[in-house]
């Protein structure tokens, strides 16, 4: 199996070889200004010591008149150089350092005095020795390009040493920084992972802890409004799966009964019979026609072929079709509508619209009730209201009215209350339409369901 790295080690190894790659930098660079200003220093004390030197000689040429005082009596080369180190100890200004340079002592011709027996270097340090303002000799130093002496090398190589325990201790330092850096900024991370694999397996009851109000807080707050939106969409599954369940056994029950009964012989088969069993069916079919409508709406797959129409005048042909019905159950429908409102629908789904609000308030109003429907334009849009009489809901089952399937009387008896579908059927319909759907307490006593449609922006109100 292929050893793949995490996103914890990733990051540990961005953050931790940024920090090695900066140390590096540092570490040369800090290496590199030492050298550079160490060797600096030895050439300043060297060029101190040569004028020293300079001025030490002509002091001694003025004296002696010549250069005699040199030739084979390397003594006062010597004690010229112990009086600058005695010199040294009561003078803070000069490096108390030897000469980490040869140095060679030489005449006006350019002989040599004092020195190495190898040439003088051409390119080395030179001061010149005046007696009375004339050049009797030259004192040179050979140029410094690295370190000889062993006190300085000493001293050089115990710098390495400490930059080196120091660029280690830095490392590790970073290194235990970066783990736990590393770890606390993905802990987020990981306990999204761990929910999004828990999600994916189905348990939509699992939640996240938002650490903090960063972007991966603000995650993990989306994150728990998804898991919860997935748990509220399973249980309407479910129980849209247990509603259909229940609605297609209740008719299949009852046709299966009434079958085998004839076929047992204990009821016969007869007009009265048969008008029963196609009741049942009569039932079936509409849930099935109603389930097809309510899939098709939700998928916005409803054909909708919209133009400017008149909503007003599709509301009454609407009243229309359904008042001898309403007659014929004592209940009286009266209109209070503006004379003509345009607005851009498709008139066949605006017209299922109506019809099931009417058939919603005709099963569910006692006998001797009203059905009110008043409209009004209100900034651009047509508020209709459906509002009936006795008998009205409770303030819980108002807000459930539009879910599927819920009936208000707890018998579930479809001889009153229909398949449930039609109010939702009625709300995406509405949606269709860029409109809003609501139910609320009828001041009649029953119920009032409030249409929000915009109007026609190219036609308005006539």
């Amino acid at each position: 199996m292929r050893w793949q790295l995490g996103i914890t080690g990733k990051l540990f190894l961005a953050i931790f070889s940024t920090c090695l790659m900066l140390l590096a930098l540092m570490h040369w660079g800090v290496r590199l200004s030492f050298e550079h200003g160490f060797i600096d220093y030895i050439k300043r004390g060297n060029e101190q010591r040569l004028e020293l030197l300079s001025d030490a000689l002509s002091e001694q040429y003025a004296q002696q008149g010549s250069w005699k005082f040199l030739v084979n009596n390397e003594r006062v080369m010597y004690q010229i150089l112990r009086s600058f180190e005695h010199d040294n100890m009561s003078e803070k200004s000069f490096p108390p350092h030897g000469w980490r340079t040869k140095f060679w002592v030489l005449d006006s011709h350019r002989h040599v005095l004092v020195g190495p027996a190898e040439s003088v270097p051409q390119d080395g340090s030179r001061r010149e020795v005046r007696v009375d303002d004339k050049i009797v000799g030259w004192v040179i130093a050979s140029p410094i390009e690295r370190l000889t002496r062993h006190a300085d090398i000493s001293f050089d190589r115990q710098q390495q040493r400490t930059s080196w325990i120091i660029v280690a201790l830095a490392t590790i330092l970073a290194a235990g920084v970066t783990f736990f850096l590393a770890r606390g900024l993905l802990a987020p991370v990981k306990r999204l992972v761990t929910g999004l694999h828990r999600l994916a397996a189905g348990d939509f009851t699992t939640r996240v802890t938002p650490g903090s109000q960063d972007e991966l807080g603000r995650l993990a707050q989306d994150f728990n409004q998804l898991a919860s939106q997935l748990e509220k969409n399973q249980q309407m599954r479910r129980a849209y799966m247990a509603d259909i369940s229940h609605e297609l056994r209740t008719p299949l029950a009852i046709l299966r009964g009434e079958l085998e009964a004839m076929q047992d012989g204990v009821r016969h088969f007869t007009p009265a019979s048969l008008s029963s069993l196609q009741t049942e069916v009569a039932t079936l079919t509409k849930l099935v026609n109603d389930l097809h409508q309510l899939s098709l709406s939700d998928e916005g797959a409803l054909a909708y072929q919209k133009h400017s129409l008149d909503i007003i005048t599709l509301l009454e042909v609407a009243v229309g079709l359904f008042r001898t019905r309403f007659q014929g159950h004592q209940l009286s429908i009266s209109l209070s509508l503006p004379e003509h409102v345009l607005v851009f629908g498709d008139s066949d789904r605006l017209m299922q619209l109506f019809s099931n609000l009417l058939e919603n308030s005709l099963r569910y109003t006692d006998d001797g009730g009203q059905l009110m429907i008043s409209g009004q334009c209100v900034n651009g849009q047509l508020v209709l209201q459906f509002s009936d009489s006795a008998p009205g809901v409770t303030d819980e089952q108002l807000g459930m009215l539009c879910e599927r399937f819920y009936r208000t009387e707890g018998s579930r008896n479809r001889a009153s209350g229909g398949s449930g579908l039609g109010l939702s059927i009625c709300q995406n319909i509405v949606m269709a339409h860029g409109g809003t759907l609501r139910a609320e307490h009828s001041p009649l006593g029953g119920v009032s369901i409030t249409i929000v449609l915009p109007l026609d922006s190219s036609a308005g109100v006539l």
